[in-house]
């Protein structure tokens, strides 16, 4: 098993501790040549989502990344991969629009609206969540299965091959997000 980590801007390191824990095998995609590369799957970090946007079109990854969404490859985008997924972003400019969400940006306010909780996340149990200026979900189409919700608000979800969270798991020390990930390949 071989995981690529989008490594352009954000917590690309801190999903590599994780995977390294695990004892997976990985690696970072920071140019085109790399997204050639035989992987499993793909992690796309928290960051600043315009900022990463930007550098996939940039880097000419966007079409490539897209591209192996639909045909299958399992995507987990977390915080601003979860905005990278998404089909509409409220307020914003839609990049891979793979995943069938309405997506707000900095839904839970600047910096200073940052926190942590403990929810329930489908399948594993209770976990803890890192919020740093977090989007949610505010709507789901019929092929997205809900994994978690904070406040009423949809922090977690996947649609096939692809899982969205709006928390940093990689910033828990807590591997069973990344497991469940895993358990997509």
């Amino acid at each position: 098993m071989k995981i690529g980590i989008l490594a352009l801007q954000g917590a690309f390191i801190e999903h590599k501790i994780m995977l390294d824990a695990l004892d997976v095998e990985n690696f970072e995609i920071r140019q085109r040549a790399d997204f050639s590369r035989d992987m499993d799957g793909l992690i796309i970090p928290g960051g600043e989502s315009t900022v990463i946007g930007k550098l996939l079109a940039e880097l000419e990854l966007l079409e490539p990344i897209k591209n192996a969404a639909e045909n299958g490859l399992p995507i987990f985008g977390a915080c601003a991969g979860m905005i990278l997924l998404a089909q509409k972003i409220i307020d914003g400019m839609t990049c891979l629009g793979v995943m069938d969400t309405v997506v707000r940006r900095n839904a839970y306010g600047r910096q200073l609206g940052s926190f942590r909780t403990q929810a329930p996340f489908g399948g594993i149990g209770e976990i803890p969540m890192v919020f740093i200026r977090a989007p949610y979900i505010t709507e789901a189409g019929e092929a997205v299965e809900i994994l978690a919700t904070v406040d009423g608000n949809i922090v977690a979800a996947r649609q096939n091959n692809l899982l969205a969270t709006a928390f940093h798991p990689e910033l828990t020390g807590d591997l069973r997000v990344h497991q469940y990930f895993l358990s997509m390949l």
